[in-house]
């Protein structure tokens, strides 16, 4: 029996999701005991409150960021221009809208949408340009547009904060469907959208065999040029995304501060999730559960009450600790990881010479 439960358990540990979801119910139950009322959810007016559904509508901009970066990291690429893009496609749909007669009209929010979204893509084609046809690195060639795209942000608002009144425009961060938060559902399609273009097609495996080797991959046929820039392009859609709801969620663009650091957080969630920073495989799965135990980790900062001077640095150990126990390395040196014993060489079989005849005894 104990041989069969030891079994069990080392097939559960080997999974890529075991160890990030013991740290996310781990959070939960701290979250438990410190605050009784954690875990209950309430309907009021027709719409369910409770601060589960608090982290999932507020991890919602994260995980689609996050989606995002995951298919840019396992081509073996980072983009650091997300939180920029945010900015600038909330600071674009934002300045629009300011300036309709009627905030409300929901063509003139669809037409504020369609050209941050657009501009988005054209930023995302940027950086796809400078990695991907010109061999800039990419962390050298997002960074360029992390910095300038910050500026640019700012030049569109004029350095100010640009206010909104548009009921149209605050239902994708902050309305309501279905007693659920509306964020929710674009978090959800964003995210069936990419796995079904990754995992039911092709798609998928040519990432990750770009990720895993380049230079074979275009050797086997395959225009790895070409998937490249399409990540770097699909990460600027998903960021741009996240910036209508980060700027609708408070009716308000702020060009210096929307998206700052979100790329930081989108990493943190994909090598949580289990993406290898070398390239060659990805997890969306396990990016949404980085997604939401990064956010886990903020709201029980924000409800321990622990000083803003400390909160980085607690969430900075934490995140180091469900990193290295899913390294293997660390998990088997300090006993976490079962080490499959190698078969030794079976005994040398001992073959009679028939040349020589066995001598009786005497």
């Amino acid at each position: 029996m104990s041989t069969t439960w030891r079994g069990r358990w080392a097939v559960a540990t080997a999974h890529p999701l075991f160890w990030p979801v013991i740290a996310l119910i781990a959070m939960l139950v701290a979250n438990t005991i410190y605050r009784p009322s954690f875990l209950s959810i309430e309907m009021r007016n027709g719409h369910l409150y409770g601060s589960l559904i608090d982290i999932v509508r507020l991890s919602a901009p994260l995980m689609i960021v996050a989606l995002g970066m995951t298919l840019v990291i396992a081509t073996g690429g980072i983009d650091l221009s997300v939180g920029s893009v945010c900015a600038i496609g909330g600071a674009i749909a934002c300045l629009y809208i300011s300036k309709q007669p009627d905030q409300n009209s929901v063509v003139g929010v669809l037409t504020a949408l369609t050209l941050a979204f657009g501009l988005a893509l054209v930023l995302g084609a940027w950086n796809g340009v400078l990695v991907a046809v010109i061999g800039i690195q990419p962390i050298i060639a997002t960074l360029i547009l992390m910095v300038a795209g910050r500026g640019l942000a700012q030049l569109i608002t004029e350095g100010q904060i640009i206010t909104i009144n548009s009921s149209p425009y605050r239902m994708i961060g902050a309305g309501q469907l279905l007693t659920l938060p509306f964020a929710i559902f674009i978090a959800v399609a964003v995210a069936l959208v990419i796995a079904a273009a990754t995992r039911r097609t092709a798609l998928g495996m040519i990432i990750e065999s770009v990720g895993g080797n380049a230079e074979a991959s275009r050797l086997s046929g395959i225009r790895s040029s070409r998937i490249i820039f399409l990540v770097y392009v699909v990460s600027a859609a998903c960021a741009v995304v996240a910036g209508f709801m980060m700027t609708a969620n408070v009716s308000s663009a702020d060009g210096n501060n929307a998206g700052l650091w979100v790329e930081l957080d989108a990493i943190l969630a994909v090598v949580i999730g289990g993406t290898s920073l070398a390239g060659g495989r990805f997890s969306l799965a396990g990016t949404v559960l980085g997604a939401l135990i990064i956010q886990t980790l903020t709201t029980s900062v924000y409800a321990m009450n622990i000083t803003p001077q400390t909160s980085l640095l607690f969430k900075a150990v934490v995140v180091i600790a469900v990193c290295l126990i899913q390294a293997p390395a660390f998990r088997a040196k300090f006993g976490l990881l079962r080490r499959r014993r190698r078969p030794g060489p079976p005994p040398a079989a001992v073959a009679a010479d028939p040349r020589k005849e066995e001598v009786p005894a005497t």
